[in-house]
């Protein structure tokens, strides 16, 4: 893949703050035009590493590009043609939806201000609440105004720093279908989330724990890695069950997912093994199904909390 293709190419990331390591040498690579979805636990040091790919942050080690331009000596370069949406809503809520996007086309110094904010009204439906002011809005409102100001400047990278969190699933759904309209137009996304069913609408899946990259692909090929043998168990008290299964070495994760329980194990044949006397017991309905994203990522946090306490 040529650098001219790349959006996003670092090596080697790494922040610290005082004797702890938040970003541990993080190399990442996100082709233009892509959709990326950025996981992993809390603390991990996702915030961090999008703060350096934005120019926000100096790296204490490692380099790379952003849009081409360099990380450390052309941050304010990469700050111009980047939109940045974080986790809190960081705009104005005594101006009305017109006056927060008005004011962000004032410090952008864009021109056509007035014809850009009212097409930024259209394209995120906030026409009708345009005189509305922000601090009135609900939160999937709150989200498509901060979408828009994130856009008006028309960058060629969106970094979405948990975009949707305590957000309606309506809402929700609305917001990845304007995300996928401006990713076909050749916009390049980077966005963290904790929603499975939104990390399996990346074209793509970067996962890191404890400031380390842990694996990436797309969600098949992060499943796969994960090298996961699944069974599910239904059935009477299933919190008794997960209890006797969750200190059995052959068990990697157990977790219940709605009316099921969901056991994971590396070994396929060490997994049969210790679920066989269970499975002879009766009372439950057993069944071995392909793992998830979920399961795997259940997985990946189980296995570097291990490595992190270690």
């Amino acid at each position: 893949m040529s650098e001219a293709s790349l959006a996003i190419d670092v090596s080697g990331l790494t922040k610290r703050y005082g004797d702890k390591t938040v970003v541990d040498a993080i190399s990442l690579r996100v082709p233009r035009g892509k959709i990326y979805g950025f996981l992993g636990p809390n603390g991990s040091g996702k915030t961090t590493t999008i703060r350096m790919i934005c120019g926000l942050l100096t790296p204490d080690a490692g380099e790379g590009t952003c849009l081409g331009l360099d990380l450390r000596t052309q941050a304010e370069a990469i700050k111009r043609r980047v939109g940045y949406m974080t986790q809190k809503f960081s705009y104005w809520d005594d101006l009305s939806v017109r006056e927060n996007l008005a004011f962000v086309a004032e410090m952008f110094a864009l021109d056509q201000p007035e014809k850009r904010v009212a097409q930024a009204l259209e394209n995120l439906e906030l026409t009708s609440r345009a005189k509305q002011l922000a601090g009135s809005l609900s939160g999937g409102w709150k989200q498509r105004l901060a979408l828009a100001a994130c856009i008006l400047h028309e960058p060629e990278l969106l970094l979405l720093d948990e975009p949707t969190a305590g957000v309606d699933p309506k809402a929700r759904r609305a917001f990845w279908d304007e995300i996928h309209k401006l990713a076909a137009k050749g916009l390049t996304v980077l966005v963290s989330t904790h929603y499975m069913d939104e990390a399996e609408r990346c074209h793509a899946i970067i996962y890191i724990a404890y400031g380390r990259l842990v694996v990436e692909g797309t969600a098949q090929e992060v499943v796969a890695h994960a090298g996961l043998t699944t069974w599910t168990a239904r059935g009477p008290d299933l919190i008794r069950l997960m209890q006797q299964l969750e200190t059995n070495p052959a068990v990697t994760t157990v977790a219940p997912f709605g009316e099921a329980l969901h056991i994971s194990g590396t070994n396929a044949a060490e997994l049969d093994s210790a679920l066989a006397p269970f499975r002879a017991q009766g009372g439950w309905l057993w069944q071995k199904t392909e793992p998830s994203l979920e399961d795997a990522f259940i997985h990946f946090m189980t296995q570097n909390r291990e490595k992190g306490s270690s």
